[in-house]
């Protein structure tokens, strides 16, 4: 979960290394640094902190150099300070790498290193895998080879040698790498954005794949030496969005992206002649007529969106469907087979634990199809039929159009496996999917009543806790919403299902305590009135977010936020809008880095 940047070429490395790593920023990071190869030289700068930092720094002494490598590091082994940092030097300061992952074995690997004489510098599980290289004989790409052999656990790693100095060698397994080609120019990266820049024009690697950059060529094998054939994908996104195009913050540019990301997503998914477009692959009609089991794989904010999905699917499909936690599901005996359908959810596309949950349905004979937001990541090599989301890069951490596209490609392909199996005719699923080409009005709608819910954050920003209450279909969006106000401003919110209410979480209402209430006439409303009633009783200030104009609940509502009244399959994305509204307000006002808050990452690629 950081970021690696690799250049080789006739441009200053220096620049372009520091520029990469600014676009990774919002994966989130606790140092970073880089290594350029200068006169047949490694010279390494890396420090605890911002890239800024680092930046200052090489401003007063500039390392001169066409080769390098940077590394923004989130720590997972060693507090994170000048020495853990990356890039790593070894035997004589002739290696240099950085590494996402976690070496599983190292403190044996390093007990052996340290018997052979090799001294380290740092707390690092990766400083291992430099001096592993230092042990092996051959090419550069021969000792990463042979290094490899004895790392266990996940690895992104990018080496380069002084006395091979026009070579970079890269190697991936469980964490996402990348190369970059354009006019002679190499990049290696761990995740596009970082080389939008100068190149569109992009190789994926595979697990077990390593790629030697040198000036003449980009070769690719796998980990025993064998030529891979890799296929150049080009990628449409703008480097522009990567940028804040006048917002304060990426969060709140993305925030307003949200319209087009849902148009976007669904735009592609017509059902053209009864059946939905896949991106890649394709879902089998005898496969889903014979499942007889669902299961949603899930982490984050993305398992809120999978139960949002459960909720819907559950109208159309005759099925049972459970939403599973990444971490949990890879851990459990759960009843997988080759009649089960798996659905995996992930804005990166990299996310480990829903990777690991996939793969052992995949080991059970089970059907995948996948729900990824970045083109070409690993979770679509893993899939039978992928259908993407197309919110584009998203910098900030804490999601919101990746979540609301998600929501518009679940809803989707809940309608298609509905399809196919006869428990909704070709024609409703039309119809129901037509519903959703008004998505995008409505959640600009809510966009436009931003001030509103401004003027609420005013009021509420110097709270410490908050409690959010939502039934049936808004539930998982009510965690949601406490999600993104806990990512954002650090306050302590829990999101629960009101009738739960009376279960434990009514001790803690006071006057001190906001309760966000979420009511919906499509479902459950006069039980979720109730609960309001009972918050009242025991003096809670009550925040009501309803789409019952007019209706009763305004007179026991503290503050009031009224919402269109639409059909089911839309009342998700209406309600979302103004929680990640309030949740980036409050945060702002409170002063934290909404982009990127503290000890979280963008894309979680170990356990």
């Amino acid at each position: 979960m950081c970021g690696i940047i690799g250049y080789l070429g006739s441009r200053e490395a220096q620049p372009v290394l520091l520029s990469g790593l600014k676009r990774l920023e919002y994966r989130g990071y606790d140092s970073a640094g880089i290594t350029v190869l200068s006169d047949g030289e490694i010279r390494t700068e890396k420090m605890a902190g911002k890239i800024s930092d680092l930046e200052e720094k090489l401003m007063g002494s500039p390392v001169s150099g066409s080769v390098g490598i940077g590394h923004t590091r989130w720590a997972t082994h060693g507090k994170p300070d000048n020495a853990n940092a990356h890039p790593h030097t070894g035997c004589n300061d002739r290696y240099s790498l950085v590494h996402n992952g976690i070496v599983e074995n190292y403190r044996e690997l390093k007990s052996d290193l340290e018997a052979k004489g090799h001294k380290f510098n740092s707390e690092t599980d990766t400083e291992v895998i430099v001096h592993l290289i230092g042990e092996q004989s051959g090419s550069l790409e021969e000792k990463v080879r042979a290094a490899l052999e004895s790392v266990e656990g996940t690895f992104a790693v990018a080496v380069v040698y002084s006395e091979e100095p026009r070579k970079i060698v890269g190697a991936r397994r469980g964490s996402p790498l990348i190369v970059g080609t354009a006019d002679g120019d190499r990049f290696l990266a761990s995740d596009i954005p970082a080389v939008l820049e100068y190149t569109r024009d992009v190789i994926y690697l595979e697990d077990n794949e390593m790629v030697l950059l040198t000036d003449s060529a980009v070769e690719i094998t796998d980990l025993q030496g064998q030529p891979a054939d890799k296929e150049v994908r080009h990628i449409d996104w703008n480097p522009v969005a990567a940028r804040k195009e006048g917002y304060k913050h990426f969060m709140l540019k993305e925030i307003h992206e949200q319209p087009q990301a849902v148009s976007d997503t669904f735009r592609s998914r017509r059902f053209k002649g009864g059946g939905l477009t896949w991106d890649e692959g394709e879902l089998a009609a005898k496969v889903v007529n014979d499942a007889d089991k669902l299961f949603i794989v899930a982490c984050g904010t993305s398992a809120y969106a999978s139960r949002v999905a459960k909720y819907l699917w559950e109208d159309f499909l005759d099925l049972p469907i459970e939403v599973e936690l990444g971490s949990e599901f890879r851990y459990r005996n759960p009843p997988l087979d080759d009649s089960s359908l798996v659905v995996g959810v992930s804005q990166s596309g990299e996310t480990a634990d829903t990777l690991a949950g996939l793969e052992k349905a995949r080991d059970a004979g089970s059907t995948i199809v996948s729900v990824p937001n970045v083109l070409g990541s690993t979770i679509t090599r893993r899939s039978d039929a992928v259908l993407y989301t197309h919110a584009g890069p998203e910098i900030g951490v804490a999601s919101t159009k990746a979540f609301t596209a998600q929501l518009t490609a679940l809803s989707v392909l809940g309608l298609e496996i509905g399809r196919m199996r006869g428990s909704i005719s070709d024609s409703t699923a039309r119809e129901m999917a037509s519903v959703l080409e008004g998505a995008p009005q409505m959640v600009q709608e809510q966009l436009d009543n931003e001030d509103k819910v401004a003027e609420l954050a005013e009021k509420f920003y110097e709270k410490e806790h908050f409690l959010f209450l939502g039934r049936d279909i808004l539930y998982p969006i009510a965690m949601e919403g406490a999600l993104k106000l806990k990512e954002i401003s650090y306050i302590h919110a829990e999101g629960y299902p009101a009738g739960e209410l009376k279960h434990g979480p009514i001790a803690l209402i006071d006057e001190r305590m906001p309760v966000v209430a979420l009511i919906t006439k499509n479902s459950v409303y006069d039980k979720v009135f109730s609960n309001i009633e009972e918050v009242r009783a025991r003096k809670g200030k009550v925040i009501v977010l309803t789409d019952d104009l007019g209706g009763e609940v305004e007179g026991i509502a503290d503050e009031l936020v009224p919402l269109p009244r639409t059909e089911k399959l839309l009342t998700p994305l209406v309600f979302t809008i103004p929680l990640q509204l309030l949740a980036y307000h409050i945060g702002v006002l409170r002063g934290t880095d909404v982009d990127q808050p503290r000890n979280l990452a963008k894309s979680v690629t170990v356990e």
